[in-house]
């Protein structure tokens, strides 16, 4: 499968001189005759003559190591638990504590205590109308961050056990 080349990609291999000879003629001859061709080499021209003319620098040979010493020497980050005020973090966990506290309260309140046959408390549960307190989107939302804030709480604190039992082990 042979791709068409365009006029640039071809002047490109011509002035890089990877053509086998019949091609050069063909181009050299496209030169001098298509006056496109004949401006497009010249800008290939002066391009490639700039691009030469350019020379790179090299970095060091202790580059790496000088860079790598700098990094050495500036300050670290302390970790998260000594800019995080553990304060801060409680009262927001007593905040949602409350809360969740107060929309108990609420659902409970909504529960009829009349006595009926069956009076046990599993009994009332299963009569309770729980739509009239869930269908709230607002109360779903913040059930949903309320129970995620406690598993990230939980995960927490186990992770604490976890690592004062390997620190006596």
């Amino acid at each position: 499968m042979h791709m068409k080349k365009t006029m640039e990609e071809e002047l490109w291999e011509y002035l890089d001189g990877v053509l086998p000879s019949a091609e050069q003629q063909r181009i050299s001859s496209l030169i001098e005759e298509m006056p496109e061709w004949k401006e497009k080499y010249g800008e290939l021209l002066e391009l490639s003559a700039s691009l030469k003319k350019v020379s790179l620098d090299e970095p060091s040979l202790r580059f790496t190591k000088n860079v790598m010493e700098e990094i050495a020497r500036t300050r670290i980050a302390p970790a998260t638990k000594n800019y995080i005020n553990r304060r801060i973090i409680g009262g927001i966990g007593i905040f949602f504590a409350s809360l969740l506290t107060a929309i108990l309260v609420y659902g409970f309140s909504q529960m009829e205590f009349s006595s009926t046959a069956d009076s046990s408390f599993t009994g009332k549960i299963s009569q309770l109308d729980f739509s009239k307190f869930f269908n709230n989107d607002l109360v779903n939302v913040f059930m949903m961050i309320n129970v995620v804030l406690g598993l990230v709480l939980l995960d927490n604190y186990l992770t604490g056990k976890r690592k004062q039992f390997r620190k006596q082990a």
